[in-house]
């Protein structure tokens, strides 16, 4: 072996040489960085494998910039305070007012005094956490999961049903809470960053929704073509294989007083393909909430959510859908595979529950135009039961016909007596969906017409509805002012969020709030220009707000947080969760709502949980568990206020900061291993293939993971307890280090032996 001499090493060409000199100043800049400032500094999350109690707030104070007085004076000793004043006597207050000493204590049972100190004991322990399962870490699930919907994909539970004839197996059925989900779903193996909107209407990886199934079905209508990488979105449906924007215009002649964007702003669209109905729309300024089963087309919702539509999965079948009553102007349904008439039309009963007084319903299918005798017994039907129904055929040309809704329920009361379907009860309340049968019978419009006096849009955003004056609060503040300060609250928030996280730069597209309110959250984004959707959702345990918000020209969904939401994973950009934990801790396990969290976003998307400190810490914990990368702020009130703001975000690629932490995890060898030197020089190579762009994708979150266990690792050990931040401080810009000092070594070896030397 040759060997190697420091004249040779002089000797070499300039520009080799001001390399190794720079990887080596390099090296030390990020250590000493690492070393003094990573434990006071938090935003060089370079050196931060862990955000520490130390925040920042997101506001300045109006006294940033005032000098505090001199302090006072120290003023003379004060007179020692007086003795408290004795009682005189104790006794109990008698029924006239006077305090009576003759009275007599029952007996009591000294061993229900000591349960009762005991069972006190157990809830202060719960209350501070201490009984709380410490949370290590969660795999990641299975391949074949990577489309699982929990409460869909229930194969246990889907097979004890008796029946399926109506569409049972198409409803929720949730896991046990044994059997819930306790891992993170994975992404397809070669996900890529989702094609942003408006380009996704027309077209989306195929490597994001891997399934040709239904370009093979639908081929020749128009719906999907594969073309290379991506899947493309001719913009047909099967009964407007010429386009959506040709269909819309033909709807819009038929029926002006529909006036899309203006009177008519929300639209359900039933059986919807992959929503190319809703996605057209969309440039009309009407949000449309595209729904279909999870059927032999499973991932028909899944392409309309990667396309940026509004969409969800759900059914008619035995159950209300899960949306408030006189909910959508215009319901919309094209060969959507639905027998409207059987059971004596309970289905058409249910879309008349969600359509708003004096809304429309359109419907595209063969028994409108065509002539065969079965064809026409069910064009026979439908007009029979939509006429007991009171609904007015507005018009019927070629393959479409248009139902209006009265506006009131004089027509109901009018009818023959005995016409069925019946109204229902009075004590039937309609806007009450959360696992409730269909009925067969018609839904009673308020006599007052809350609902059907709805303003046009945009004006209708911000109007205070009729229905929010029959929504039940808890509160002595007017329901005005209520909606007034929600609307403010959001807007001065989402503000501040543009300003300092700059959201107009970042891809969201879909977005929820989780715990939506009045739709202020929502109306803020409209507001403020972000060209986005939010998904609304009013938990069961608060108010029933969802007529409130379709009235404001907004959508949602009654939702469980207990429970999975009926999406598929990888929907979301971004999640908003206020005050949420808080308020369903006491209901819910924390580690199982996120979780449902992170099936939902999609990889480089972002949740921002605003809440109270107390929930904080065990929010971060199971964050950690999961592989997010966490930051915790103050908000506008100040770093003492109770409410928090916690930021996490679902890494997809490896920013330069990202090379840093994956660097800095190599230096887990310094502990466990001897051939540091070795392992830190492969570490670099791979990092450098990365910033190469090879084939081979990064996957942050496997890091992530494995980052977690070696730090869990560490605290195991006991004569590192309580040194977890100076560790981090430390390993970190070390790995940097080894890091470098192996290029500079491999360097330098190069140079001793001519490797790369230019003949």
């Amino acid at each position: 072996m040759k060997s190697f001499n420091h004249g040779d090493f002089l000797k070499s060409p300039p520009s080799l040489f001001t390399k190794i000199l720079a990887f080596a100043l390099i090296a030390f800049a990020f250590f000493y960085l690492g070393e003094h400032w990573s434990d006071g500094y938090q935003q060089l999350v370079f050196f931060n494998t862990q955000q520490s109690d130390k925040t920042h707030s997101i506001a300045i104070s109006p006294n940033a910039n005032k000098v505090p007085s001199d302090p006072p004076a120290m003023s003379p000793s004060r007179p020692p305070n007086p003795p408290p004043v004795t009682s005189e006597r104790f006794g109990i207050i008698d029924e006239n007012g006077f305090m009576s000493v003759e009275f007599e204590v029952g007996s009591f049972d000294p061993e229900l005094i000591e349960k009762l100190r005991n069972v006190n004991q157990s809830v202060e322990k719960e209350e501070s956490g201490s009984s709380r399962a410490k949370i290590e870490s969660f795999s990641l699930c299975s391949e074949d999961m990577r489309d699982y919907i929990p409460c869909l994909d229930n194969v246990e539970e889907i097979s004890k049903l008796n029946s399926t004839e109506k569409g049972e197996k198409f409803e929720r059925h949730c896991p046990r809470k044994d059997q819930s989900l306790d891992c993170l779903v994975p992404a397809p193996k070669d996900y890529r960053t989702p094609i942003p909107w408006p380009k996704s209407r027309d077209e989306v990886w195929f490597s994001n929704v891997p399934h040709s199934r239904l370009v093979e079905d639908k081929a020749g209508q128009n719906w999907i073509l594969r073309d290379n990488d991506t899947f493309k979105f001719p913009g047909g449906g099967t009964q407007f294989i010429h386009g959506a924007d040709q269909y819309l215009n033909q709807i819009s002649q038929m029926v002006p007083d529909i006036a899309l964007g203006n009177h008519t702003r929300v639209v359900l669209d039933v059986g919807c393909g992959v929503a190319s109905f809703g996605a057209f729309l969309l440039s009309r300024n009407v949000t449309t909430l595209s729904i279909a089963p999870k059927d032999v087309h499973e991932n028909q919702i899944q392409f309309a959510l990667e396309r940026g539509v509004p969409a969800m999965v759900a059914a008619f079948a035995t159950r209300r859908l899960l949306y408030p009553s006189q909910a959508f102007d215009l319901m919309h349904c094209s060969r959507c595979r639905i027998n409207w008439t059987r059971d004596d039309g309970i289905l058409l009963l249910e879309v008349n529950r969600m359509l708003r007084a004096g809304g429309y319903f359109a419907w595209a299918a063969q028994p409108v135009y065509k002539h065969e005798l079965p064809l026409q017994e069910q064009w026979k039907e439908m007009e029979d039961l939509t006429t007991r129904l009171c609904w007015e055929l507005v018009k019927k040309e070629g393959y479409i016909a248009i139902w209006r809704k009265p506006s009131n329920n004089s027509c109901y009361t009018g009818r023959d007596a005995g016409t069925q379907p019946p109204l229902c009860d009075t004590n039937d309340d309609p806007d009450n969906v959360w696992y409730v049968g269909l009925k067969a019978c018609i839904s009673r419009l308020p006599e007052n017409g809350y609902g059907a006096n709805i303003t046009t849009w945009p004006g209708r955003l911000h109007n205070h509805p009729d229905r929010l004056q029959s929504i039940q609060l808890d509160s002595q503040i007017s329901r005005g002012d209520l909606f007034k300060a929600e609307s403010g609250y959001w807007n001065d928030i989402i503000e501040g969020y543009i300003r300092i996280y700059h959201w107009e730069k970042l891809p969201l597209r879909n977005v929820m709030d989780m715990r939506a309110g009045f739709g202020g959250f929502a109306a803020a984004l409209i507001d403020l220009g972000m060209d986005c959707w939010v998904m609304n959702v009013v938990p069961v345990s608060a108010p029933n707000t969802l007529p409130v918000i379709y009235d404001r020209g907004l959508i949602g969904v009654m939702h469980d947080w207990c429970e999975p939401f009926d999406t598929y994973p990888r929907t979301y950009d971004l999640l908003n969760a206020c005050r949420l934990f808080s308020t369903e801790q006491k209901r819910c396990n924390i580690s199982t709502i996120m979780l449902e969290m992170d099936r939902m976003l999609r990889p480089g998307g972002s949740a921002y949980i605003h809440d109270t400190i107390t929930v904080m810490d065990e929010i971060q914990e199971v964050a950690l568990a999961m592989g997010w990368h966490t930051t915790l702020r103050d908000t506008a009130e100040g770093p003492h206020a109770i409410w928090k703001l916690l930021i996490f975000s679902l890494m997809l690629d490896v920013t330069f900061v990202g090379y840093g932490k994956a660097v800095g995890d190599l230096a887990r060898l310094l502990v466990w291993n001897v051939g540091v030197l070795q392992a830190a020089s492969e570490g670099a190579e791979k990092i450098q293939l990365k910033m190469t762009e090879t084939e081979t994708p990064f996957r942050p979150r496997e890091l992530l993971l494995e980052k977690q266990k070696l730090f869990q690792s560490i605290h195991k050990h006991t004569y590192l307890k309580g040194r977890y931040d100076k560790i981090t401080s430390v390993i970190i810009p070390l790995g940097l280090t080894i890091t470098c000092g192996a290029m500079i070594a491999q360097g330098i070896y190069n140079m001793s032996h001519g490797i790369g030397k230019k003949e």
